[in-house]
């Protein structure tokens, strides 16, 4: 899938017609005028009309077309669509026309995003970068690819693009397009405070799981689901099994046999007799930071360095494998971990809303992290604002890492570092860019720092996950994120802060949710699979590899990276994996300058074939 969507106004008729194409659709505005220009299936679309109004709905969800009708000529502006958007299953774009007036916007993890740009003298909004920068004159932006090897990007930084003249839309936002082609962003959905029982939320939260996967699974002869043996990704499968498509889940033997995952997954296999079961020998499947065989990095998007890079050859490897049994579809459990697992500010919002139930939780985290208690109590204590902490994150860039056993400080979700092999121009160009952010004085994503925390982790996993489909889309296989829908989302943060964490159980709350769905064998898991050995091997057997780069590096022609400490650094051994991140973020961005998407902007149209 891909499209543009266009002001209703003469100037936008010439972009109209550089995108026409055999195969392209085009649905018009009430004057007749091109609205919504691209590539999709009649399966992920809904098209609703009333008096002069129209609603486009783009990927798995569902909404009756004649109630929308009927809402659409009832309603006065794109506001009066605030309750249907909020309402939605799955996961979608949502584009609408009011009488030349236009409302754009994606999900809230940005699993489905809105860009936008000035072309032609007018707004015109896509559902990637790409369709964008192949009608603009635009340039690779050298200062957000320096921002790239820090380690985490802090929001909003990372919502920042690679390319000069286009924006990424914000969160909860929609795009506002006048007639005139002057746009606006418009903010309609605002993080819910967390003070819902579970005895309450898991009801919502069933109810926003079981309709993801149902409208995913809809229309679908087969859909996949990975079998991690992991409580997410399980969780799914169970509840796809009882949809009306035939089920076939994927597993991958992990390399490391004191990883139980297998166990697991056998055991849920079992419980499911009615799917089919593939389960792959660690040695059929390629490596961790293996190059992808076929396509090599040429299919990467304009959009940027792909977040999971490391495990991309795997991937495309299970893509093509499923798609071979007719999976278009295919669930992955990413954002369980990110709504469900411990944020490393838990301790710091429990013990504000529930103080002695905080203190009790925080003796125990500190007691199994070895903090310090000195430490731990600074880290309780601390007031700094969202901007202070971007101002310490300029700082400390180069300064080396904090003790392993530290309490969490500030509002992010890590101490940003640039890696060891960053230029010092690097690192000058990313600390001006947090000091500049943080004299705006930006807001948190949420007044309490474990909602701030949840949210900005789960749209790095939604941009990823984005990414991802989007570079796989030859293969015509999506990967769907059900636990990154905007309904499971909102449940997952509504929830009380004191019910997030129970003592003796793994993800009360998700459990809680699915025990009437799931069987217990399965819920009752409390443990957490690790992959530290497909990462060492990965990175062991592939280094002569990547070290070659460095004789050729992009990175270091650009004046961002030494390739001769990357070198080094690549030889010396670590016993932390946590270590290895930098060299993933790095050979992100060096396997995306090599593609043709980071030096051509027209790699990508939607004049090009591809949905």
């Amino acid at each position: 899938m891909e499209f543009l969507i266009l002001p209703d106004c003469p100037e936008a008729e010439p972009i109209a017609r550089a995108v026409a194409a055999p195969g392209v659709r085009t649905v018009t505005h009430a004057s007749g005028r091109p609205w919504a220009i691209g590539r999709w299936e009649d399966t992920e679309c809904v098209l609703a009309e009333g008096a002069r109004n129209r609603l486009l709905l783009l990927g798995p969800t569902r909404t009756d077309p004649g109630a929308a009708g009927r809402l659409l000529a009832s309603a006065h502006s794109p506001h009066d669509l605030d309750p249907l958007s909020r309402a939605l299953p799955g996961s979608c774009h949502l584009a609408a026309s009011f009488d030349g007036r236009t409302r754009t916007q994606g999900s809230l993890s940005t699993a489905r995003h809105v860009f936008h740009a000035r072309i032609g003298g007018v707004t015109v909004a896509a559902d990637s970068p790409s369709g964008l920068t192949a009608l603009m004159d635009t340039h690779l932006d050298e200062d957000t690819l320096a921002l790239q090897l820090l380690l985490p990007v802090p929001w909003p930084l990372a919502a920042r693009t690679m390319w000069t003249g286009v924006r990424s839309l914000g969160l909860g936002c929609w795009l506002d397009i006048r007639p005139d082609g002057e746009a606006r962003e418009v903010s309609w959905w605002t993080p819910p405070d967390p003070d819902v029982p579970i005895a309450d939320a898991a009801d919502i939260l069933r109810e926003a799981l079981v309709d993801s996967v149902a409208v995913r699974a809809a229309g679908q002869d087969v859909i996949g689901a990975d079998l991690s043996g992991g409580l997410d990704s399980t969780s799914l499968c169970f509840l796809a099994e009882a949809t009306d498509a035939r089920l076939l889940t994927h597993h991958w033997e992990p390399r490391d046999r004191a990883n139980a995952d297998a166990k697991w997954a056998g055991r849920a296999a079992e419980l499911m007799p009615s799917a089919r079961h593939r389960f792959v020998d660690v040695e059929a499947g390629p490596l961790w930071y293996e190059a992808a065989p076929d396509l090599d990095g040429a299919s990467d998007d304009v959009e940027g360095p792909l977040v999971w890079t490391r495990n991309r050859a795997h991937t495309e490897s299970l893509a093509r494998t499923v798609r071979a049994d007719g999976v278009t579809r295919h669930l992955i459990g990413v954002g369980g971990d990110e709504l469900f697992g411990i944020s490393p500010q838990f301790g710091w919002s429990l013990i504000r809303s529930d103080p002695l139930r905080g203190i009790r939780t925080v003796r125990r985290f500190r007691s199994l992290n070895r903090w310090p208690l000195g430490a731990t109590l600074r880290s309780l204590a601390d007031r700094g604002t969202f901007a202070a902490t971007l101002d310490r994150a300029a700082d400390d860039l180069d300064a080396p890492p904090p003790p392993r056993f530290t309490p969490p400080t500030g509002w992010g979700r890590g101490d940003p570092r640039m890696p060891d092999w960053a230029t010092p121009d690097a690192v000058a160009t990313v600390r001006r860019l947090l000091r500049e952010t943080a004299a705006r004085r930006p807001e948190p994503l949420h007044p309490d720092r474990l909602q701030h925390q949840t949210l900005e982790v789960t749209v790095l996993s939604g941009h990823a996950a984005r990414q991802l489909n989007r570079s796989l889309r030859p293969l015509d296989v999506t990967f769907e994120t059900p636990f990154l829908d905007d309904r499971v989302l909102e449940a997952a943060l509504s929830l009380r802060v004191a019910d997030r964490v129970v003592p003796g159980r793994y993800k009360p709350a998700l459990t809680a949710a699915l025990r009437p769905l799931v069987p217990d064998a399965v819920l009752d898991r409390r443990d957490k699979g690790a992959f530290g050995q497909e990462v060492y091997e990965g990175l062991h057997r592939n280094r002569e590899r990547i070290a070659g780069l460095c004789d050729d590096l992009r990175l270091a022609a650009r004046g961002l990276v030494d390739p001769d400490a990357l070198r080094a650094a690549l030889y010396r051994p670590t016993p932390d994996t946590r270590a290895l991140g930098p060299f993933e973020n790095t050979l992100a961005c060096e396997t995306w300058l090599r593609s043709p998407s980071a030096a051509a902007p027209l790699a990508a149209t939607p004049t090009q074939g591809r949905r």
